[in-house]
C-alpha cells in the first residue's frame, strides 16, 4: 500500500534530492501546492502572487518507512522556526509545511511537530493541514540535483547521508 504526503521544505530541489534517497520513499514530483492560481508557472511563483508552495510530493510505502519516520528525516532538513526562509532562500514560496491528503494524516502529523517542538524555543513555524491543490513544476526541475551535479541546493551535503542510512527498526 502506498501513501501520498506533500513537504515543503524550502527550494524543493534539496528537499526531493534528501527525500528519494529515503529507503521506502517510492517516488517523488516537484510542484507547487495550495495556489491561488490553477497551474501557476516558476515565474508566477516567484512573484508570490499565486501565494504557492515549493513543495515535494512523496509517495512511500508505511511498512518500510512509516509516515513518524519520514517526518522525523524531513525535519532534520529543515530549520522548523524559520518562517519564509530555508538556507538563502526567501520568499512566501519557501515556507515550511507538510500537507495531507487522507484525513488520517492529520493527527500523526499535529503529534510529530507537538514532539519537534520540544527541542525549540522559538514557535514552530511549519504549516500543517489538508493539502488544497498541487501542480507539478515544470520538467527542468524535476530531478535537478540529478541532472545538475553540484546544483545549488540548502541541505547541507552530510545530511544526505542521513536519508542514505534509514532503514526501518524492528
Amino acid at each position: 500500500m502506498t501513501k501520498t504526503i506533500y513537504l515543503a521544505g524550502g527550494c524543493f530541489w534539496g528537499a526531493e534530492h534528501f527525500l528519494k534517497m529515503i529507503d521506502g520513499v517510492e517516488e517523488t514530483v516537484v510542484g507547487y501546492a495550495n495556489s491561488r492560481q490553477v497551474s501557476p508557472t516558476y515565474q508566477e511563483v516567484c512573484t508570490g502572487e499565486p501565494d504557492a508552495v515549493e513543495c515535494v510530493e512523496v509517495r512511500f510505502d508505511p511498512e518500510r518507512v512509516p509516515l513518524e519516520d519520514l517526518l522525523g528525516l524531513f525535519f532534520k532538513i529543515i530549520d522548523p522556526t524559520s518562517i519564509d526562509k530555508q538556507g538563502e532562500d526567501r520568499g512566501r514560496q519557501y515556507r515550511t509545511g507538510i500537507y495531507y491528503t487522507d484525513p488520517e494524516d492529520g493527527k500523526p502529523v499535529r503529534e510529530a511537530l507537538e514532539k519537534l517542538s520540544l527541542d525549540y524555543t522559538a514557535p514552530i513555524a511549519v504549516e500543517a493541514m489538508p493539502l488544497k491543490n498541487f501542480y507539478r513544476a515544470e520538467e527542468y526541475h524535476q530531478d535537478y540535483l540529478d541532472k545538475n551535479p553540484g546544483g545549488y541546493c540548502h541541505v547541507p551535503q552530510q545530511k544526505f547521508i542521513l536519508a542514505r542510512q534509514y532503514r526501518k527498526k524492528g
